[in-house]
C-alpha cells in the first residue's frame, strides 16, 4: 500500500456528521473467518496484554516498576513462542489453521525475537484475537491461563539459571 493510500484511509476512518456525532461504523458485523491473520493477532494482543496485567495484580499491587517488567517479559514474543508450542498439540483442527495462517502472515520481525519465535507468538495472538471475536470464552480462557502458567514457569525456570 502506498503512503498516501494509507494516508487517505486514515484520515477517512472516522467521520463526524452535520450535527457533530461520530458517523455509524462502516461494518455492522464482523466476518472473523474472513478476517486477516494480522488483524486477528493485533486484536488477541490486546486482550492478552489486558488479561496479564490484571492477572499480575493478583501478585503486586503497588509497585508499577515490577508489574511493567513482568508484563513486558509475559507477552514478549519469545515467551508467548513458548506458550504456544507448549499448547499446539492440544488445538482442535480450526484454532491449528487460525495459528498457521497467523505464522504464516507477512509482517515485520523486531530484533527481541528470531523470525521462528516472532511468526509463532503471531500465531498465539491470531489465535486469542480469534478466540475473543468469536465470543468463544470457556476456550479463551482456557487457552490464555494455560499460556499465563506455561510462561510463568518458563520465567521461574529462567531465573534460577
Amino acid at each position: 500500500m502506498r503512503f498516501d493510500h494509507f494516508q487517505t484511509l486514515v484520515d477517512n476512518l472516522f467521520t463526524i456528521n452535520e450535527a457533530g456525532e461520530l458517523s455509524p461504523a462502516k461494518y455492522t458485523d464482523i466476518p472473523v473467518e474472513r478476517l486477516p491473520a494480522l488483524v486477528l493477532a493485533y486484536v488477541g494482543d490486546a486482550y492478552f496484554t489486558l488479561y496479564v496485567r490484571t492477572r499480575l495484580l493478583g501478585y503486586e499491587q503497588n509497585k508499577v516498576r515490577v508489574l511493567h517488567t513482568f508484563d513486558a517479559k509475559m507477552v514478549s514474543a519469545v515467551m508467548q513462542s513458548k506458550a504456544m508450542k507448549a499448547l499446539e498439540a492440544g488445538l482442535i483442527p480450526a484454532e491449528a489453521d487460525i495459528v498457521r495462517r497467523g505464522r504464516n502472515a507477512k509482517s515485520t520481525v523486531p530484533k527481541s525475537a528470531s523470525i521462528a519465535e516472532y511468526r509463532y507468538a503471531t500465531g498465539f495472538e491470531a489465535l486469542v484475537g480469534y478466540l475473543y471475536l468469536q465470543q468463544q470464552q470457556d476456550r479463551l480462557a482456557e487457552i490464555v491461563d494455560k499460556a499465563f502458567v506455561i510462561i510463568s514457569r518458563e520465567m521461574t525456570a529462567g531465573a534460577k539459571k
